[in-house]
């Protein structure tokens, strides 16, 4: 779904990043879920430790900010028909069963923290509206009668 060669600039502290790790996540959603997973919740800064020792960590974090942005961007852009395919194969990547999957992020909203924190307004409630559709339609395809309140 994604290539492996990115349609945006990558700054050159992060190129080896983008070749040992995110060129191998195969869907946008997970590649979100990967940047969204270096942000620091109390902070808002990126942290990724895997650069050389003499890069600053304010380079990192604002190199990390910039790809995400870029991939939610493109993320964004898609239609709705392919936010859905690249969700199902994130999904289907995963060593879990699809319905309780579902059923959690029902429950939990973690799609939500996978915005960048730059990103607000119609974009942020394009991205959650989507992903609410989406979630939608594979309750159905997964069969979750309806999120599980003591999971």
């Amino acid at each position: 779904m994604v290539s492996r060669k990115p349609s945006f600039p990558i700054p050159e502290i992060l190129r080896d990043l983008w070749a040992r790790e995110l060129s191998y996540i195969p869907t946008s959603y997970g590649r979100m879920v990967f940047l969204a997973g270096l942000r620091n919740p109390d902070t808002g800064r990126y942290e990724y430790y895997g650069c050389p020792d003499h890069t600053s960590l304010s380079s990192v974090s604002q190199g990390l900010k910039r790809i995400h942005e870029e991939i939610f961007r493109e993320w964004v852009s898609y239609t709705l028909e392919r936010k859905k395919a690249d969700i199902e194969l994130y999904v289907n990547g995963l060593e879990i069963d699809p319905a309780l999957l579902v059923d959690a992020w029902i429950r939990l909203s973690p799609y939500k923290n996978l915005v960048p924190g730059s990103i607000q307004g119609p974009e942020r409630q394009k991205h959650i509206s989507d992903i609410e559709a989406i979630l939608g339609l594979l309750k159905n395809v997964y069969g979750v009668a309806s999120p599980s309140p003591d999971a």
